[in-house]
């Protein structure tokens, strides 16, 4: 009798699958269509927006069983098979294969768009100016450890603008072919073994720890060395087929880095967006206190602000600030221009959706 019920229920699966598959391939032809439109216009395929918006449909009619995040998991990969309709996009990652950067162009983009793993954040801006890539994936801020300085210092002189956040939670986890106890020497980056620091002390107390460029990097070398292990991805055990020895092992289980994707035209308007800009002020008195005066005048919330050595003029520096808003919205709209007029230069990186 149950094998009759489960013969049947499975009918029922194959009958849905087939409606799946059929509907799948209608949306795939409007997608094509409106892709060879956006390219006689010059416009990018992908719109941060546009996603944005689809993504939060989803969640409001989304009746259940399914979970909202394996809702959206599922129409990534719709979107990014969407992307690959018409010309392929060209996504240039901080590389290589394996790194947190990677997992997070993976989240963004899907599996069916063309990934480009550079070595160095400068080459990922590099690709996108020179229109080699479309779009770059590059770091920007770790909750533990702070920003991260190179990308922000990229943005004071690159014209390429923030057109999307991409928000990963980092799972680091000890890689090696060894025992725990046979381990000598583990491989990581510093702001790994920052973020593993009491993990480490804990249980590898008398295990070398030795520095290099990234998470795979240090999944290279421990897959070829005696005795080795390497704090990586989960993806970086698979690529470079090491076992997980132990998983999870960060300090903190709030640990999450956050990405900006980087092109050449930011987001259109949504219903929540940020904008993130940066500007140098006067040398005097109450100056960085003036410059924040528009955004309390509008009621605009700043989420986080940054200050970075301008490296042209001794005590000189910028500040990076994300607020709450469009650029186009009237209040920020009123606050910047203000601002403009306060400080000695402005720039604005970009606003593109906050929902992630």
């Amino acid at each position: 009798m149950d094998k009759m019920n489960i013969k049947n229920l499975r009918e029922k699966i194959d009958g849905v699958d087939k409606k799946i598959v059929e509907f799948l391939n209608s949306r795939a032809m409007i997608t094509k269509d409106i892709a060879q439109l956006k390219i006689k216009k010059g416009v990018s395929v992908y719109s941060p927006d546009r996603e944005r918006e689809v993504l939060n449909k989803l969640t409001v009619i989304n009746k259940g069983p399914l979970s909202c995040r394996a809702l959206e998991a599922i129409y990534r990969e719709v979107m990014s098979a969407s992307f690959s309709l018409g010309k392929k996009l060209r996504i240039a990652y901080l590389g290589p294969e394996a790194s947190f950067t990677h997992l997070a162009a993976l989240k963004r983009f899907g599996s069916q768009v063309e990934y480009i793993a550079l070595d160095s954040i400068t080459d990922v801006f590099l690709r996108v100016e020179k229109g080699e890539a479309d779009f770059g994936v590059v770091p920007i801020e770790n909750s533990i450890e702070g920003a991260v300085s190179h990308t922000m210092d990229m943005f004071v002189d690159s014209d390429l603008k923030i057109c999307a956040q991409i928000i990963l939670d980092v799972s680091h986890n000890l890689l090696s072919n060894y025992l725990k106890g046979q381990i000598k020497r583990v491989y990581s980056n510093p702001q790994v073994f920052g973020q593993c620091r009491s993990w480490l002390q804990e249980n590898l107390p008398a295990v070398e720890k030795i520095e290099v460029s990234s998470t795979t990097r240090a999944a290279q070398i421990a897959v070829k060395e005696k005795y080795s292990a390497a704090i990586a991805s989960l993806l970086a055990s698979k690529v470079y087929k090491l076992k997980v020895v132990c998983p999870d092992i960060e300090d903190s289980s709030q640990n999450a880095t956050k990405f900006f994707v980087i092109g050449k035209s930011d987001a259109n308007q949504t219903a929540n967006d940020k904008t993130s800009i940066l500007f140098s002020i006067k040398d005097k008195v109450g100056a960085l206190h003036e410059m924040l005066l528009p955004f309390k005048k509008y009621r605009i919330n700043l989420t986080k602000i940054e200050s970075r050595p301008s490296k042209k003029k001794a005590w000189d520096y910028y500040f990076f600030i994300d607020l709450e808003g469009h650029k186009n919205s009237p209040c920020v709209k009123k606050a910047l221009f203000e601002l403009d007029n306060k400080c000695k230069f402005l720039k604005i990186l970009g606003s593109y959706p906050a929902g992630e």
